[in-house]
C-alpha cells in the first residue's frame, strides 16, 4: 500500500501518509490510492478533517520523473485531479510537511487548505532545473498565497526556502519544533470549525502587481542564470498570465506550456543530467568508507589550495593549510579572508559564520602539523618534481591510515602514488576553480587505489556539497583530456579563416558559457604554453600543430592579465576587443604553415569543436577512463560550461544521431588528417545501431 490511513483525535481526523520511498514520489499508483483515500475520508461522517503527511525522510519530493513522456504521467487521477478534489473538499485538509515538499509535493500542499511544517523542512518548486515548469497549478496557486515577486523567484529560480522563511511569507500557517503529526492533527481539528471559503487558494483572485516591471526583471534574471533555457521564460509567462485570470484559465495555459516543455529537447537533456548526476555518485557496494574524515591538511595556499581549504571549512572540518614560506602563506590567508568578506557582503554569510569558518582553518609553515590528519590534499605547483618532494614528505609525516590526495589536473596519479609506501591510499582529487564555488570534483582512482579510500573521499565530497565523479588515470583524466582536441580545433579554425570573435560567438550562441579563446585569455595563455613547451619533444612531428597561441605568448600576450591575448583589453576592463594585430599574426602563421584560408561557417565551428569532444569522449569510454557516457556529460556540464539544456557532449551526439555524427567525423578525417580518425567505439555503436545511452 502506498497510502496508509489512520484515525487521530478520537477518530475525528484522518491521517493519510504517503509511503513511496525514498522520496514519496507521486507515481500513478500513489495518486490513485491517495485519491481513493481522500474520498473515503470525506465520505466518513465521523471524520471532521484530514491531514496529509509523508513517511520516511520527506513529505513528498514531487512527480515520478521516470513516468514523464509515458502514458503513466497522464493516467487519471492526475495530480491536478487529486488537488482539485482536495481544494473543493467540504472538510479542511492540512498538509503536514517534514523534510522537504518539492515540485509536485509542494503543489499538493498548495491545494490543501492549510499547511504546517516541522522546523528544518524545505519547500520549493525546482521543475525549472529539469527543463519544465510546475504543471499541477504551482504557477497559479503560489502567487495567490505569497506575493508575485516571491513566487517568480521561487518558480523561475527553482531554489527551495526553509520553513521559517515560508511562514514569514504566508506559505505556511504553523511551524512546529517536534511532534508534527500529533500537532497537525490537533490543528486540523481546531480549524474544522472555520469556514473554508477563504482557504480555497484557487478561488482567490490575483491582482496584477503594483510594479509591472517585476516580470521583465524576472525574464532578465532567468536569461542570466539559465543561459539559453526556455523553461524559465515559460515560468514567467505562466505567473504573468495568472494575474487577472480565473484558476481554470490559468491552469489551461500552464498545462499547454508544460506539455510544450516536457516534450521538447531541452527538458529531455536536463532530465538526463538529473539521473546522470545520481548515477555518478554511486560506487560499487563493496566499497565502503572506513572511519570518518575530520581533520584535513591542504598543502599549498595558492588559488586552488585556498579554495579547497574554504570548501572543507564550510563543511565543518578542521583544516591545516601548509605553505613553504611566510609570504606565500600570508597571500593565501589574505585571499581566504577577502573571499569570505565578499560572501558576507552579499548577505550569504553572517559575521559570526565567517568567523567560525575562518576559525576552522589553521595556517602553518610546519608540515609536521599534518601528522594526525585523516586526509591531506596536495595543491602545489603542477610539476612532477614538486609532487615527488611533497608526497615523499607526506608519506614520512602522516599517520599510517591517512589518505594522500593530489589536486593535479593532468599528471600521472600512479606515478605520484609510487613516491609513497602506501599507493593504496593515494588518489587524485581534481577540484575545479574556484574550488570553493564549483561543485564538480574528479576523483581519480589509481591502479592500486583501494575502493574503500575512494568511498571515503566520495563521502567527504558529498558532505562538502561537491559532485564527485570517478575517473581513471590518463593525461588530463576526462575533462582536461577532452579540452585538448576542442581547443585544437578552435586554433585550427583561426588559421583556416575564422576570427577569434567568430569562433567564440558561434559557441556561445550554441550555449557555452564562454568560448575557448575568451576562456584562454581569462585563464592565462602562459599556463598552457608552459605545458606545451614541456611536452614538445613528445609531440608527433607528422601531425598538424597550430603555432598561433605560442606566437601570442612569445609576444608577451598572456591574456587579460597583460591586457592582450587572443583579444585586447582596455585598462580595467575584461571586455574582449578584436585586435588587428592578432588577425595579422593568425594570417602569418597560416601562410607560413601552408594553410589555405577560406570562409568558415558557424555550423562548421560548432561541428569541429563539438565532434572533437564526442570522438575523444568515445575513446575515453573505450579505455575505461570513465565508467559511463553520462559521467562524461556530468563532467562537461558542471566543469566546462557545456549548456545543460543540451545534456552534455555524448547526450548531444545521441540526439544528433550517431550515424550522422560519424559521417561528419569521417569527412573531417579525410579533409584534416589523422587527428580526426574515428574512435573505434563510435564506429561499433553505429554498426550495431546503438547509442551512447545504451552502454
Amino acid at each position: 500500500m502506498l497510502i496508509h490511513t489512520e484515525r487521530m483525535e478520537s477518530g475525528q481526523v484522518a491521517l493519510l501518509s504517503l509511503r513511496n520511498p525514498p522520496v514519496n514520489s507521486l507515481s500513478a499508483a500513489l495518486r490513485a490510492e491517495l485519491h481513493a483515500a481522500i474520498q473515503d475520508a470525506l465520505a466518513d461522517d465521523a471524520v471532521r478533517a484530514l491531514v496529509i503527511a509523508g513517511d520516511g525522510q520527506f513529505f513528498c519530493c514531487g512527480a515520478e520523473i521516470r513516468e514523464f513522456n509515458t502514458p503513466m504521467s497522464g493516467r487519471e487521477p492526475t495530480l491536478r485531479t487529486v488537488i482539485a478534489l482536495i481544494e473543493d473538499a467540504s472538510k479542511p485538509v492540512v498538509a503536514a510537511i517534514h523534510g522537504a515538499a518539492l515540485g509536485g509535493g509542494l503543489e499538493l500542499a498548495l491545494g490543501c487548505h492549510y499547511r504546517v511544517a516541522q522546523s528544518g523542512a524545505s519547500l520549493g518548486l525546482p521543475e525549472v532545473k529539469l527543463g519544465v515548469l510546475p504543471g499541477a497549478g504551482g504557477t497559479q496557486r503560489l502567487p495567490r498565497i505569497v506575493d508575485v515577486e516571491r513566487a517568480l523567484t521561487m518558480i523561475c529560480g527553482g531554489d527551495a526556502i526553509d520553513a521559517e522563511t515560508a511562514a514569514d511569507c504566508g506559505l505556511l500557517d504553523e511551524v512546529y519544533g517536534s511532534d508534527l503529526r500529533q500537532r497537525a492533527a490537533a490543528y486540523a481539528l481546531k480549524v474544522s470549525a472555520v469556514p473554508l471559503d477563504g482557504r480555497r487558494v484557487g478561488r482567490q483572485p490575483l491582482a496584477a502587481p503594483a510594479d509591472a516591471g517585476v516580470y521583465e526583471r524576472a525574464r532578465q534574471e532567468a536569461a542570466r542564470r539559465y543561459r539559453g533555457c526556455v523553461a524559465p521564460l515559460a515560468c514567467v509567462a505562466c505567473v504573468e498570465h495568472a494575474a487577472g485570470a480565473t484558476l481554470q484559465d490559468g491552469l489551461a495555459f500552464e498545462r499547454e506550456r508544460f506539455l510544450e516543455l516536457v516534450n521538447g529537447g531541452q527538458s529531455k537533456a536536463q532530465r538526463h543530467l538529473f539521473f546522470a548526476e545520481r548515477a555518478a555518485v554511486k560506487l560499487p557496494p563493496e566499497w565502503r568508507a572506513a572511519g570518518a574524515i575530520r581533520k584535513v591538511g591542504v598543502v599549498g595556499a595558492g588559488t586552488m589550495g585556498g579554495g579547497i581549504a574554504m570548501s572543507l571549512a564550510n563543511a565543518g572540518l578542521d583544516v591545516v593549510l601548509i605553505e613553504r614560506d611566510a609570504q606565500a602563506l600570508e597571500r593565501g590567508w589574505s585571499a581566504i579572508r577577502k573571499n569570505y568578506a565578499a560572501t558576507a557582503a552579499k548577505g550569504k554569510l553572517s559575521a559570526v559564520q565567517v568567523e567560525e569558518r575562518q576559525g576552522r582553518i589553521r595556517a602553518s609553515l610546519d608540515m609536521d602539523e599534518l601528522r594526525d590528519a585523516d586526509l591531506v590534499i596536495e595543491a602545489a605547483f603542477e610539476d612532477m618534481g614538486v609532487k615527488r618532494q611533497v608526497f615523499e614528505a607526506l608519506d614520512r609525516i602522516c599517520k599510517p591510515g591517512a589518505i594522500l590526495a593530489s589536486n593535479t589536473s593532468r599528471l600521472d596519479v600512479d606515478q605520484i602514488a609510487g613516491f609513497t609506501g602506501r599507493p593504496a591510499q593515494v588518489l587524485g582529487t581534481h577540484f575545479f576553480s574556484p574550488a570553493n564555488v564549483m561543485r564538480l570534483l574528479e576523483v581519480v582512482k589509481g591502479r592500486e587505489t583501494d575502493g574503500n579510500v575512494v568511498a571515503a573521499v566520495f563521502k567527504l565530497a558529498r558532505a562538502m556539497g561537491k559532485l564527485p565523479v570517478l575517473v581513471g588515470v590518463c593525461d588530463g583524466f576526462v575533462g582536461n583530456r577532452m579540452v585538448s582536441p576542442y581547443t585544437r580545433e578552435a586554433h585550427f579554425l583561426l588559421e583556416e579563416g575564422a576570427t577569434p570573435s567568430q569562433v567564440d560567438g558561434a559557441l556561445q550562441r550554441f550555449g557555452l558559457a564562454m568560448g575557448p579563446l575568451r576562456m584562454a585569455d581569462m585563464a592565462g595563455l602562459d599556463i598552457s604554453w608552459a605545458f606545451r613547451k614541456r611536452t614538445a619533444s613528445s609531440r608527433p612531428a607528422d601531425l598538424r600543430y597550430s603555432r598561433v597561441a605560442d606566437s601570442l605568448c612569445e609576444q608577451g600576450r598572456f591574456g587579460q592579465k597583460t591586457g592582450s591575448g587572443f583579444y585586447r583589453y582596455e585598462a580595467g576592463s575584461r571586455t574582449p576587443l578584436e585586435d588587428a594585430d592578432v588577425l595579422a599574426l593568425i594570417e602569418r602563421c597560416a601562410r607560413e604553415d601552408g594553410v589555405e584560408r577560406r570562409a568558415v561557417t558557424d555550423e562548421e565551428i560548432v561541428q569541429r569543436t563539438m565532434y572533437a569532444l564526442v570522438n575523444e569522449g568515445a575513446r575515453i569510454l573505450e579505455e575505461g577512463i570513465a565508467r559511463r557516457a553520462s559521467d562524461i556529460d556530468v563532467i562537461y556540464v558542471n566543469g566546462y560550461g557545456f549548456p545543460a539544456h543540451r545534456g552534455g557532449p555524448l547526450f548531444y551526439a545521441d540526439q544528433q544521431g550517431l550515424p550522422e555524427v560519424l559521417t561528419t567525423i569521417r569527412r573531417f578525417h579525410a579533409e584534416h588528417g589523422e587527428l580526426w580518425r574515428p574512435a573505434p567505439l563510435l564506429e561499433r555503436l553505429v554498426a550495431e545501431g546503438k547509442r551512447f545511452a545504451d552502454l
